[in-house]
């Protein structure tokens, strides 16, 4: 029997041991990450259940609700890097709701980092776990003709793989598939800041306009795409709960790798910029809290750093190319025309990818209209 508990005592603090083991994320650009063999894979996972609650750009928020202030009610929003909480695969709209009300596992908010600038925690997750999840399910079909459907955002969304001659290893297929789905992810993510533009809303009658393009957004979900192909690419995706246990550390890695900052750096970062970024004296969901955005949807990216930051930038990026295949090639998101389109322009035939640059100057357009014109002053 005590050979027994010993035995149970140490699988458990092995296991332990392994979860805290550091992954570092390869910010190497372009990303030359490969799989040395072709790991073990989850069977296709169920899709992720909507997005976490993110974070306006800001700190210490206050909101108002069908036009009446709430004056009791202040949002922090602020993170440390070794206080995220414990990542949680988003397949349950019940969880989304537990993390919403602060009793989740997972601790999400903004953070300030020297080499990232801002970085919003529920974005990087969210966009992690859709990488995941398109991983599921692209490697075990990888060369065929596959059409996965997410739902609509204003379009109703849509992954399109198609037929092709994949590479004979299988390393390299795996390694294929996971940038693959790191790409599409980050289109996905992309796709949500055009669509809260243009009117999407998660909640009927509360305009999401305020989050869109906002500075620190698509940065977050592109290193949220390459942690989770990271994590794919050295093994982590055999399970649910093997690829929670490593973004437990990976994450916590990664904001590190960025010399992610105390709370405090990070109020007085805001701070700096209270007036030229965003305005302390509005109120969510008002869309003019945050005074800057980044209208650049590309996967080539270098972080919006606030003035004075001396460390140099972090540029993050997908690949293009692999084994000689075009990644657009073999895989596109759709948007199709959806039943509420509020704002956005009936396409054509289908919104791709390469629509995006477009969709995003005419908001950056309007944008600079209506900033001339507002009020400065918001509702106290």
């Amino acid at each position: 029997m005590i050979v027994r508990v010993l035995t149970l005592c140490f699988a458990l603090f092995s296991a332990f041991a392994i979860a805290r083991i550091p992954i570092p994320t390869d910010f190497s650009n372009p990303p030359r990450q490969q799989a040395s063999r072709a790991w073990p894979v989850t069977s296709p996972l169920p899709r992720p259940d909507g997005l976490r609650p993110c974070c306006a750009f800001g700190y210490n928020l206050k909101a108002i609700a069908f036009g009446i202030p709430l004056p009791f009610y202040r949002l922090n929003n602020v993170v440390e890097a070794d206080n995220i909480g414990r990542h949680r695969y988003n397949d349950s709209a019940f969880a989304a709701l537990l993390n919403l009300s602060g009793l989740g596992s997972e601790n999400n908010g903004i953070l300030y980092t020297r080499r990232g600038g801002f970085i919003d925690i529920a974005h990087v997750r969210d966009t992690a776990d859709m990488t995941f999840w398109l991983f599921s399910q692209i490697q075990p079909r990888l060369g065929q003709n596959v059409k996965l459907t997410l739902g609509e955002e204003l379009a109703r969304r849509e992954i399109r793989l198609f037929a092709f001659s994949p590479p004979s290893q299988p390393a390299s297929r795996y390694t294929l598939a996971a940038w693959l789905a790191a790409r599409l992810a980050y289109q996905v993510a992309a796709w949500h800041e055009v669509a809260q533009w243009y009117g999407y809303e998660s909640v009927s009658g509360f305009s999401e306009a305020v989050s869109a393009f906002s500075p620190e957004d698509l940065y977050s979900n592109l290193l949220g795409a390459r942690i989770a192909a990271n994590l794919i690419l050295t093994g982590h995706a055999t399970s649910v709960g093997e690829y929670n246990t490593a973004m437990n550390t990976a994450l916590t890695d990664a904001l590190l790798q960025l010399d992610a900052q105390p709370a405090a750096q990070t109020r007085k970062h805001f701070d700096r910029i209270d007036g030229l970024w965003w305005n302390s004296h509005c109120r969510v969901p008002q869309k003019f809290l945050v005074l800057r955005r980044d209208y650049n949807t590309g996967s080539q990216r270098l972080p919006t750093l606030p003035p004075g930051e001396s460390a140099p930038p972090q540029s993050l990026m997908l690949p293009e190319m692999l084994d000689g295949v075009s990644l657009a090639h073999i895989g596109e998101l759709r948007l199709w025309p959806g039943k509420f389109m509020k704002q956005l322009p009936v396409p054509t035939r289908f919104y791709r990818y390469s629509d995006f640059p477009a969709l995003a100057n005419m908001a950056r357009i309007i944008d600079a209209e209506q900033r001339y014109h507002v009020n400065s002053v918001c509702e106290q």
